[in-house]
């Protein structure tokens, strides 16, 4: 693949996905004031001192939206990194060993992707201690049921492919067989299965924030920006529209991201029909 191959959409989502995750490495270099810093009066509008100007507490809106891309894709990308790597483990297991193996596991999933995963996060985030440790598992749990299904369905695809059969004929093991077989010849549709989930993890994230369930405050993250200033609205302060700006743009640039890597999977998968 060459450089010039990548449509200008994915480019867009590439760079967008880049400048947050500068904005978050570089955050106390980058932003002008602290994340709880107080500066001036509530809802101040914007100026030329203060970009997007202040918040519900008088905090600058611009330094609280770099501070917070911190702590959205931090927390975003742990619990994305986990269900997916609990998520292809389990569902590859599942796929290589089959009968009882396969049927407990696809069983259990089924069970807990018929709860409701919004209400399921927020009765367990009620019932267990508020901190980022406990909502990264919450939400990577939720998550990998999901993966587990993709997972499950590209490996049995694979998994009766002739290399399998033969590894399997050479006496290699499980463990083999899913790291060395299977996860390579799946790899493009898990990578743009992960670029979804991370998307849905910052959406999700910010409405467990927005019900305040998410990350706790004086922290900043976009979908308790939100929250904070939502009352503004009524006012016509635009204080909670940047922090859902900043959510819609990541989502949609990784969306454009993962919309590529798809027409690629496809494209491969038609160059090698056609051979």
């Amino acid at each position: 693949m060459k450089l010039r191959d990548i449509p200008t959409t994915a480019w867009i989502g590439m760079i967008g996905i880049a400048i947050a995750f500068v904005f978050a490495l570089f955050a106390p270099l980058i932003a002008p004031y602290g994340e709880t810093e107080v500066v001036g009066s509530v809802w101040q509008t914007p100026d030329a001192q203060y970009v997007f100007g202040l918040d519900n507490l008088g905090r600058d809106i611009l330094s609280r939206l770099i501070y917070g891309a911190r702590t959205t894709l931090f927390v975003a990308l742990a619990a994305t990194v986990i269900s997916f790597s609990l998520g292809v483990i389990l569902s590859f297991t599942a796929a290589v060993s089959r009968g009882l193996v396969d049927m407990i596991f696809s069983r259990f999933n089924d069970l807990m992707m018929s709860i409701p995963t919004l209400i399921f996060a927020l009765v367990v985030l009620a019932v267990l201690p508020q901190n980022i440790i406990v909502l990264i598992l919450v939400m990577a749990i939720l998550d990998s049921t999901r993966v587990y299904r993709l997972g499950r369905a590209v490996a049995l695809d694979v998994a009766v492919m002739e290399f399998v059969e033969a590894a399997k004929l050479r006496g290699e093991g499980k463990l083999w067989i899913i790291f060395r077989e299977i996860l390579p010849n799946t790899l493009t549709p898990l990578l743009a299965e992960f670029g979804l989930r991370f998307a849905f993890s910052i959406l999700f994230l910010s409405t467990l924030s927005f019900l305040g369930l998410g990350i706790q405050p004086p922290s900043a993250d976009w979908g308790g920006m939100v929250k904070d200033n939502k009352d503004g609205i009524i006012f016509g302060i635009s204080a909670a529209l940047v922090p859902g700006s900043a959510i819609a743009a990541l989502a949609v640039c990784v969306n454009l991201v993962v919309d590529w890597l798809l027409k690629r999977t496809s494209s491969l998968k038609g160059g090698r029909g056609d051979a």
